[in-house]
């Protein structure tokens, strides 16, 4: 099987469920930034996090592959996809983790840059992948049916991908780097 279909050379794609649409929908932007973060997550995973943070981020690969397919999908067509979609139970699963993550860190005391070891950085730039991605998924459902989980998830996982560089600086002895507002003059 070829990887090229031409179906897209005219600036559409199909969804699941027939429907062809723009590729510069909201919907295909909306979804193409969750691909976008789930790469981004690969290239985080790539930087040798803690075991068990890699197998929580594969783990949140899988949801994001599960709210892609979701987006990529006629609305109210989303059951015959045949997946679990992102539900709150999955959302649950994520403030567990940020809640144990947050327990194991000093606290905040003034916002802070994005840095510190490889894959704290890559953490952060993912954070503003995942942040963006969910700003169009909210765009996307001022304009058509998109489930509040969606965007709850997102929402979480940013707070969990935060939660989960400063952790990765922690523990490699690295200290959150406060940001200093400059003195006017």
């Amino acid at each position: 099987m070829k990887i090229y279909t031409r179906t897209g050379d005219r600036g559409e794609t199909g969804l699941y469920g027939g429907l062809r649409v723009s590729k510069a929908s909201e919907r295909v932007g909306a979804y193409g930034a969750l691909d976008e973060l789930n790469a981004s997550l690969g290239v985080a995973r790539s930087r040798g996090l803690a075991q068990a943070i890699d197998d929580l981020i594969a783990e949140v690969q899988e949801d994001l592959f599960v709210l892609g397919a979701e987006l990529a999908t006629v609305p109210g067509k989303e059951d015959s996809l045949g997946m679990r979609l992102v539900d709150e139970a999955s959302i649950a699963r994520l403030e567990q983790h940020i809640d144990a993550s947050e327990a194991a860190l000093p606290p905040l005391k003034s916002f802070i840059l994005p840095g510190g070891v490889a894959g704290a950085a890559e953490l952060h730039l993912a954070r503003t992948v995942c942040r963006r991605a969910e700003r169009l998924v909210v765009a996307l459902r001022r304009e058509e049916p998109v489930r509040d989980q969606v965007v709850v998830y997102l929402n979480r996982l940013s707070d969990l991908l935060f939660s989960l560089a400063r952790g990765a600086n922690h523990r490699a002895g690295v200290a959150d780097v406060p940001w200093t507002p400059r003195p006017r003059g």
